[in-house]
């Protein structure tokens, strides 16, 4: 992760999880999910994100445990998530990225009224 970005490398990270869900890409998700809460505890321009990262964090945790300890696994996380949950999991990642967006414009107005 490259340190003179990393509000946008965040924000592209929050912005893929919805896309890999949708795309039934479940597994794979997990990359973007450990990137956003990896930046939010290193960087401490983004500390104010750090509940946004855990629950985003949570609501990807949930099925990815059911998932590896349930009795009758499918193949693949995507197929044995239940829709609702899918979208739950894609809206928190969608919620992450707009508020990292939006804690980056609350920072560059606060520093051009200075």
């Amino acid at each position: 992760m490259s340190a003179r970005h990393p509000f946008r490398r965040t924000v592209l990270a929050g912005a893929r999880v919805p896309v890999l869900i949708a795309g039934e890409f479940a597994m794979m998700a997990i990359i973007p999910v450990a990137v956003v809460v990896a930046a939010t505890w290193r960087t401490p321009g983004l500390r104010r994100l750090r509940p946004w990262a855990a629950g985003l964090a949570g609501l990807y945790a949930v099925p990815l445990v059911m998932w590896a300890l349930g009795p009758d696994r499918a193949p693949s996380l995507s197929k044995d998530m239940d829709p609702t949950v899918a979208a739950l999991v894609a809206l928190g990642g969608a919620a992450f990225a707009a508020r990292a967006y939006l804690l980056r414009r609350e920072v560059a107005d606060a520093d051009v009224s200075r």
